[in-house]
């Protein structure tokens, strides 16, 4: 028996912080379905070389352990499927823009009237408040903004990113999942 088993969780993530923190509740054996783009899915799909057999191995490795489904998150009978999702789901886990979420109807408040003991898990470059809370944040920039970018590389050459998304697996790994375990 999995420590997550029997947990129902509800991807709404993009690219790598999001979908690594529901890949660890995955792998921990947590029901995990994930909400992707009709005809796109999640960007990390085109992310490649690598392959494997067929598909990019970034995608691969960030969603082993999850069922995936295409919704049109603007047609209304996809948004009945989405809502019952929502009503049968402990854990809710999304890293749309900021506002994005609510516009869609798939905030916080929203959400948690529909499933009152609903986890909400927003995965965000900056937090909720502040100032920067509606700036952008890829693991590049991040990465160049916390000064990490500053100590790699070669002296006198311009700075070097991490070879792997570091923060956004910092992100996603250790903050997601205990915030997750400890609601």
């Amino acid at each position: 028996m999995t420590p997550l088993a029997g947990l129902a969780v509800l991807d709404l993530t993009l690219n790598v912080a999001g979908p690594f923190c529901t890949q660890i509740l995955g792998d921990l054996g947590a029901d995990v379905i994930k909400v992707e783009r009709p005809g796109r899915g999640d960007e990390t799909r085109s992310w490649a070389p690598p392959t494997w057999g067929g598909e990019s191995a970034t995608y691969l490795a960030l969603n082993r352990n999850k069922r995936s489904l295409a919704l049109d998150l603007e047609s209304a009978e996809a948004r009945a499927i989405l809502d019952r999702l929502v009503r049968r789901a402990d854990v809710l886990v999304q890293s749309l823009r900021p506002g994005g979420a609510e516009a869609l109807g798939l905030g916080p408040a929203a959400t948690r009237a529909a499933n009152p003991r609903l986890v909400y898990y927003s995965v965000t470059a900056f937090g909720a408040r502040g100032p920067l809370r509606e700036a952008p944040g890829y693991d590049p920039m991040m990465q160049a903004y916390a000064g990490l970018m500053s100590v790699t590389g070669h002296p006198g050459q311009p700075p070097v990113r991490v070879g792997t998304s570091i923060v956004d697996m910092g992100t996603g790994g250790a903050r997601g999942v205990v915030r997750i375990g400890a609601a």
